[in-house]
């Protein structure tokens, strides 16, 4: 469990996509976005972006609402949903213009039309800007309330024929508890989808992870706070978790 086998990712990637949580651009605050985070992680993007691997970014909306929480507060599910799907695109936005800011080209993309301020998706078309060397971002999520940012990211990775989803959290992988609270929890190097799945890990929710495992779609979890961290994980260097088939798949 706490060793990686040979060959459990080979090489570098060609094509990924980074499933960013909206948490992670808050950076110390609690709420909203950190101008010097986003910039950071803006920055991480491009040295992945210029080291010739072609890359989309499915983002979330957690740090300005999340859907969940207006259900439990006794909104109507697809409401919040959508409002959910609405922060994402406030993210994109943000993230978007943090990483032209730094020189590089980049197109959002949205799965809610709001044609003033990105594309509407088009999977050819996102396809076409990844060849043309432009950093994708998707968001609204699918534009489907009831399904999660998770969802979406594994569902866009299929769609643009991705080699991997890379998970980027605050925490430098998939643990047997809690870290923050429990000492004694160890990380895992390696899963298969059925482990993390039975386990209830919580790496992505069920529907992302299904989606994977059926398509055979590796999912490497690592601390994207890390500086280079991404550009290992992209490198094909043992980094975080790496979550693959099963055995017998």
């Amino acid at each position: 469990m706490d060793q990686a086998p040979a060959g459990a990712v080979r090489g570098k990637f060609g094509r990924v996509l980074l499933k960013l949580s909206g948490e992670v651009l808050m950076g110390t605050s609690a709420f909203g976005i950190d101008t010097d985070t986003i910039r950071r992680i803006a920055g991480e993007l491009i040295r992945v972006k210029r080291s010739g691997v072609e890359l989309a970014v499915v983002i979330g909306g957690g740090n300005i609402f999340r859907g969940m929480s207006g259900t439990a507060s006794g909104m109507d599910r697809a409401s919040a949903d959508y409002m959910g799907m609405l922060a994402t695109v406030m993210n994109a936005i943000a993230l978007q213009d943090a990483i032209e800011q730094q020189g590089e080209f980049v197109r959002v993309i949205s799965a809610l039309h709001i044609r003033e301020v990105a594309e509407p998706y088009i999977r050819r078309r996102a396809v076409r800007h990844l060849e043309k060397g432009r950093i994708l971002i998707f968001a609204a999520g699918t534009g489907n309330p009831y399904f999660t940012t998770d969802t979406a990211a594994s569902l866009r990775a299929m769609e643009i024929q991705a080699d991997a989803v890379l998970k980027g959290t605050k925490v430098d992988g998939v643990y047997t508890a809690d870290p923050k609270k429990h000492a004694d929890a160890r990380r895992y190097h390696t899963l298969t989808f059925s482990e993390a799945l039975e386990k209830r890990l919580g790496v992505m929710d069920a529907t992302a992870m299904s989606l994977c495992r059926d398509n055979g779609m590796p999912v490497i979890v690592f601390d994207v706070t890390r500086p280079g961290e991404m550009l290992r994980a992209v490198s094909g260097e043992q980094v975080g978790t790496i979550v693959r088939e099963d055995e017998d798949g």
